[in-house]
């Protein structure tokens, strides 16, 4: 049993109120993920629309797998995609509550579990919710669940190859993976890790492929064709940009993204505040945590959990230079790593300075009214827009009732 002292006395009732959370977010992504699914112009849905009718192209896996089954029972292909949506996002959410049911909480797990740039981002930033980072999340919370050391192995050998053909981006993630695999498998020295890590290799494989031989324009034009022809559909967004972005258009994204000067120091800004902000409690947590001695990371002298959370964000930086949707990846970032800390504390890998990180919040003890509000504000009262163009928004917790009644 963990000894709290005053400035983090236990939540009572957390799971009860926590699942009323999620059963709200859940009514509000199927309303909105069906208010969407007929949109003519949003990515959500131009994501599933990409299939394999002109060839093997990335992020086509669901795609084709529901192109075929609409089309051999004759059915609505964008209403399909919503089942589909509303399938993802709804496992995601029970996976989420048997992630934070049945241990203890205190304040700050409280604020590292409702910052807002986590659970409540697609439903307060519409154009990120059904994106395919939620079968990413999926992927994670189902690895960390599975016991049995053999599963969780074949678990990563098989179906990790199988969701980067759905996302690729999934191996930008890696070090989150291989880490849960590492400590599943009881490794305590480096000639195993390395073995351990030819895990990988189907993916890697995979991810490579798509790099050096994406698909061509005109098995590009059957594909959007075949979606036109069968269900009167157009490739449009996310179905349209597969055509490039390959290993050859880096140096074009990057004078893409970053041609304009004038707009650089403002987004930078911007991001550093929502970053050190959204993160700051699950930081906080993990400077004053550090690994168990009979983990792998504390043979290798990498004990602090904030420094092995950096490492691991290392292969992360270069989505930022390639594209513009800043919001989605910090979101994506913390969602991971949320997963990656709880599962951590939750299985008793890691031990906490309770004593120090008091003492460094001892100015909040007994002032039980203003931790309420600063609270309120900081997990309902601002979120991150999608991309990095767009400023913060304010006050999700007015503006996501008042626009459902008002639709």
């Amino acid at each position: 049993m963990i000894d709290y002292n005053d400035n983090f006395k236990t939540i009572n009732n957390f799971d009860r109120y926590f699942k009323i959370y999620l059963i709200s977010l859940f009514f509000l992504g199927i309303y909105y993920l069906h208010y969407k699914h007929n949109a003519g112009t949003d990515s959500s849905i131009s994501e599933y629309l990409i299939n394999y009718q002109g060839g093997f192209v990335r992020r086509g896996l669901i795609g084709e797998m529901l192109f075929l089954y609409s089309e051999f029972f004759d059915l609505n292909l964008r209403f399909q995609i919503f089942l589909f949506q509303s399938i993802i996002y709804s496992i995601f959410l029970i996976l989420i509550f048997n992630l934070f049911k049945d241990f203890e909480k205190n304040v700050i797990i409280l604020f590292a579990i409702y910052t807002p740039i986590f659970l409540l981002f697609p439903i307060a930033e519409l154009e990120s919710l059904g994106r395919k980072e939620s079968v990413l999340y999926v992927f994670f919370l189902s690895l960390i669940l599975i016991k049995n050391t053999k599963h969780a192995n074949l678990f990563t050998f098989f179906i990790l190859p199988l969701v980067c053909m759905v996302y690729e981006e999934v191996l930008i993630f890696a070090p989150f993976i291989f880490a849960v695999i590492l400590i599943k498998n009881k490794i305590d020295n480096f000639k195993s890790a390395i073995k351990l890590s030819l895990l990988f290799l189907p993916s890697i494989f995979i991810i490579l492929y798509f790099m050096y031989y994406p698909i061509s324009v005109e098995n590009h034009k059957i594909m959007a064709d075949s979606l036109l022809t069968v269900f009167g559909e157009s490739c449009y967004m996310s179905c349209y940009l597969v055509v490039g972005n390959d290993i050859n258009d880096f140096s074009s994204m990057i004078g893409y993204i970053w041609g304009d000067h004038t707009h650089i120091p403002s987004i930078l800004t911007r991001y550093f505040l929502i970053i050190l902000i959204g993160f700051f409690p699950i930081f906080l947590l993990s400077y004053f945590s550090v690994f168990k001695e009979n983990i792998f990371f504390t043979k290798i002298k990498l004990t602090n959990i904030f420094v092995f959370l950096i490492i691991c964000y290392i292969p992360i930086v270069p989505l930022f230079l390639l594209g513009g949707d800043w919001g989605r990846w910090v979101s994506m970032t913390i969602t991971f790593t949320t997963i990656f800390y709880f599962y951590l504390y939750k299985n008793n890998f890691i031990k906490i300075d309770y004593l120090s990180l008091n003492q460094k919040l001892n100015f909040f003890k007994d002032k039980k009214k203003l931790v309420i509000v600063l609270f309120i504000i900081f997990a309902f009262g601002w979120n991150q827009k999608s991309t990095s163009v767009e400023d913060v928004a304010t006050f999700p917790i007015y503006r996501i009732p008042y626009n459902t009644a008002k639709r």
